[in-house]
């Protein structure tokens, strides 16, 4: 029986000219023979061997195209991962000028492999494969959560929200569309780490067939590396010699102890309250009698009154707003908050204002949630003066967060009795809910005031199609909305063109704002007061790579005590907040507030 050996004699080069390989042609032997007695096959059984040897057949019937093969095979091999090695974890940066480095990375991967012998080699190229595959998916991820997040993956936290992501995709241009990319996405991701595998495995390959070429390549290469850094030679304003895989993986490592570390040291935090322990009759006690809004505009950012694009729409519609208030005896003072959260994860930014804390990510938002953490709702709960009610009809599902912000009543979007069409993410108009929480709560008969949570969601991305005012005698259950919505953009139009997103987003902030302070012209009373503020600026594509994280809040009322109380703020008359204004971290503004209308401070231990 034949056997598989190497060969003593085996060939300098192969028939097309390129190096010969030991891996190729030590399968290359006889193929095993049938046993005695067993019936011959028209078609042999396709062994390792006789594909091999088919190959090098068909290699030497045209080595030109062979040739054509070997080399282009080998480029792309090169190409892929000396590209991963040198891959950016920002948009931005993906330019050509930004692969012209010399990986350090490697140097040391190609002097590892030659020490090796073949079947190590061929496990450690391998993984080197593998491990730049996921390098590659995390810097994917970097850019996808920078464009929309406006900040890097969390490997620890992050790996939820792609579930929400898949989510926001169905809601916005269907569920065939969202299942589609889930199943294109993770086929890539498959054929990305087979991909790099393999051509790791045949650049070891190719090491090995002149190991001592190889070897004095590796040494020279090392040795350019070296002068390179050692002087700082650089190319388009970075280092030519760069270890930006080992550098991004240290990176995340330490993200990865610090998330770890920062889950004891916040439990502690959210436990320190200075409020904790006040007494119901100590708390705001100078807002008794008076039915108290607190609204969230969802991308409300400072984008929306300061970019040259979108500002001149939204600023005549807060002056034109302002000016109506004005005549129906509102009077109102604006200033600015930096969100905890850009271009998504909205319930970040409602929980630090609401609770006071810093909340950023997914873990600290669970810690506040399973705790006895007082937010604003829960304080006013706790006072026994004030009702209190959500309207959140973005809310399609479960909600158990209503315990712990103390909400009596919340309405989702199933609540409202809404009949009308979606317009994309956003299950229904803004003045829809509006009017459905004046029939519902605002306009009924009460025994004591009402202190409620509304967030508005007509401004949420992809801004398409979006709705209009209509008169608000007509909103009935929503259907006259049916024709807004048909005539209106596709989302898909609109969020792939990043000028049509800045016009559509512009316009937005423009209902809704509309929507809001038409519905306190005309529903509003002597003791109303509205607190109303963005969650967060809007995504990178619309508000730009280097926009802060701020959003305005407007405090809005009829009696003046109320705003006489926040003066020492220094907040602009108005609805729209001067460039100069001040701006503070939302996370202060809970304690501020309370502190403001006459809170007694009794921090819990």
């Amino acid at each position: 029986m034949p056997v598989f050996t190497r060969s003593r004699d085996l060939p300098d080069s192969s028939d097309d000219g390129t190096p010969a390989s030991a891996d190729d042609t030590e399968a290359a032997g006889e193929p095993e023979a049938a046993p005695s007695g067993a019936p011959e096959s028209d078609t042999p059984p396709r062994t390792l061997g006789s594909r091999v040897a088919h190959w090098r057949a068909w290699r030497g019937r045209y080595p030109r195209a062979a040739r054509a093969v070997w080399w282009t095979t080998t480029a792309l091999s090169l190409a892929l991962v000396l590209g991963a090695m040198v891959m950016p974890n920002q948009l931005h940066l993906l330019r050509a000028d930004q692969f012209v480095r010399l990986p350090g990375e490697a140097i040391i991967a190609a002097a590892l492999l030659l020490s090796l012998p073949r079947r190590p080699r061929l496990v450690a190229a391998a993984a080197l494969g593998a491990g730049l595959a996921a390098l590659t998916v995390v810097n994917v991820l970097d850019m996808m959560y920078a464009e929309y997040l406006g900040r890097g993956f969390n490997l620890v936290l992050d790996w939820g929200l792609l579930d929400d992501a898949q989510s926001y995709v169905a809601d916005s241009m269907g569920g065939a569309t969202a299942l589609g990319a889930t199943a294109g996405l993770l086929l890539l991701i498959v054929a990305l780490f087979a991909a790099m595998a393999l051509a790791a495995v045949r650049l070891s390959n190719l090491l090995v067939r002149d190991v001592s070429a190889s070897t004095r390549g590796t040494l020279i290469a090392g040795t350019v590396w070296i002068t390179c850094s050692v002087l700082s030679i650089q190319y388009a304003g970075l280092p030519l010699a760069f270890h930006r895989a080992v550098t991004a993986t240290a990176v995340k490592a330490k993200a990865v102890r610090q998330t770890l570390q920062d889950e004891a040291a916040f439990a502690k935090e959210n436990r320190a309250d200075a409020f904790g322990n006040t007494p119901p009759e100590q708390l705001v006690p100078d807002l008794r009698g008076k039915d108290v809004i607190f609204t969230f505009i969802e991308s409300y950012g400072r984008s929306a009154i300061e970019d040259p694009v979108m500002a001149p729409g939204v600023n005549r519609t807060l002056t034109a707003s302002t000016d109506a208030l004005t005549k129906a005896g509102y009077h109102a003072r604006s200033g600015w908050l930096t969100s905890a959260t850009f271009g998504g994860s909205s319930w970040l930014g409602h929980s630090t204002t609401l609770s006071g804390l810093w909340i950023d990510n997914q873990q600290r938002y669970r810690t506040v949630m399973n705790s006895d953490r007082l937010s604003l709702p829960k304080i006013f709960k706790k006072t026994g003066a004030w009702d209190t009610v959500g309207v959140m009809p973005g809310i399609q599902k479960a909600w158990p967060e209503q315990k712990h912000y103390g909400l009596d009543k919340v309405y989702n979007a199933f609540q409202m009795g809404y009949q009308g069409p979606k317009f994309s993410w956003s299950t229904m108009p803004d003045q829809y809910a509006l009017e459905a929480f004046q029939r519902l709560e605002h306009g009924k008969d009460r025994d004591r005031p009402l202190m409620s949570e509304i967030i508005l969601t007509s401004s949420h991305q992809p801004w398409a199609p979006l709705p209009e005012m209509v008169g608000w005698d007509e909103v009935g259950d929503g259907s006259v909305f049916d024709s807004i919505q048909k005539a209106g953009e596709k989302a898909s139009d609109v969020i792939s063109n990043s000028a049509r997103s800045r016009k559509a987003y512009g316009e937005s902030i423009e209902y809704s704002v509309t929507a809001l302070t038409q519905w306190l012209e005309r529903y509003g009373t002597e003791d109303t007061v509205l607190v109303f503020l963005g969650d967060h600026q809007p995504i990178a594509r619309v508000s730009g790579d280097d926009a802060s994280r701020d959003v305005p809040v407007s405090i809005v009322a009829k009696d003046p005590k109320v705003l006489d109380k926040v003066a020492s703020w220094n907040w602009t008359d108005g609805l729209r907040p001067a460039k100069d204004a001040p701006v503070w971290k939302m996370d202060l503004f809970r304690d501020r507030f309370l502190t403001a209308y006459g809170s007694t401070p009794h921090p819990s231990k």
